[in-house]
């Protein structure tokens, strides 16, 4: 009986984080379904809501949570921003072009990050940052908590968005054709801004939540770069909805390898997980495979 209630605990707790995986995910498979952009920066967007969230703490004694109100639309702004100045000269480059300049500007993000805060490890400590709550025999984690539940309402605002929205509908008619999109009025440049403003939003909040439950430093964003990457093909590249499987996917096999096996490789435990995807179903759990001709 407590081997059971130690597996569900385990996978409520993978669960949970899966949510946030799921998150950064979805972002970076919304842009690359709609622009084919493969998005090198992804991750720093991460650390910077990280930050942000503990300088609005440090300064006016802001909780994190809260922060969520600024850091939305300050993401979407960034990401808008960095779409205009850069990505939008890039739309008919080859697809290096784009490459190239998105890790870039991920190292621009990270060392001014540096420079700004300094290299040594710094978090927020909240009031129910050591909390949990007792469901039955089972003890799940309050931050936890608080950090699955915004990242699944977040992704449930996205796909309401998404589907029921005419923005929505122009996002996914140019994700299809973006040369049939511009033939029925779409101004699929100013999609792209939007999309990308949207990615950046979603990956800034993913930091935001975060922020009480882990140490950030400047380099921390590479990690979830390559987090979001193997979310996305475990889902199938550029499917949002697969994205959101293969966060869930991610953070189970994360949680209970480093349950079951060691805690020194819990980030190897998804890799292998990616690895072993791509033997046998490279098109993603979701993903649909394609014929050439």
């Amino acid at each position: 009986m407590a081997a059971l209630t130690a597996f569900v605990q385990n996978l409520l707790g993978g669960l949970l984080i899966g949510g946030v995986y799921a998150l950064i995910g979805s972002g970076l498979s919304l842009i690359f379904g709609v622009m084919r952009v493969i998005n090198f920066s992804h991750g720093e967007f991460v650390a910077i809501g990280m930050y942000f969230a503990l300088a609005l703490n440090q300064w006016i004694g802001l909780d994190p949570y809260l922060s969520l109100l600024i850091a939305l639309p300050g993401g979407y702004l960034l990401g808008l921003v960095v779409e205009r100045l850069m990505l939008n000269r890039l739309v008919d480059a080859p697809e290096g072009s784009t490459l190239l300049a998105t890790l870039g500007l991920g190292l621009v993000l990270s060392n001014t990050l540096h420079l700004a805060f300094g290299a040594e490890p710094k978090s927020v400590y909240t009031s129910y940052a050591t909390k949990t709550i007792g469901l039955g025999s089972i003890t799940l984690s309050v931050p936890l908590m608080l950090a699955g539940a915004a990242a699944l309402l977040i992704i449930g605002v996205l796909s309401f968005f998404l589907t029921r929205t005419e923005l929505g509908r122009a996002v996914r008619a140019t994700a299809q054709n973006r040369l049939g999109a511009e033939l029925v009025g779409i101004d699929t440049r100013s999609i792209h801004g939007f999309v990308f403003g949207v990615g950046a939003m979603l990956v800034v909040a993913v930091g935001v939540i975060l922020i009480p439950l882990l140490f950030v430093t400047p380099t921390i964003g590479s990690t979830y770069t390559v987090k979001a990457f193997v979310v996305t093909v475990l889902g199938g590249l550029g499917n949002t909805t697969g994205a959101i499987a293969g966060g869930l996917v991610l953070g189970v096999v994360e949680v209970l390898g480093a349950s079951y096996l060691s805690t020194a490789y819990r980030d190897a435990y998804g890799l292998l997980a990616f690895l072993l995807l791509l033997l046998f179903r490279p098109h993603g759990l979701l993903g649909r495979r394609t014929r050439r001709v």
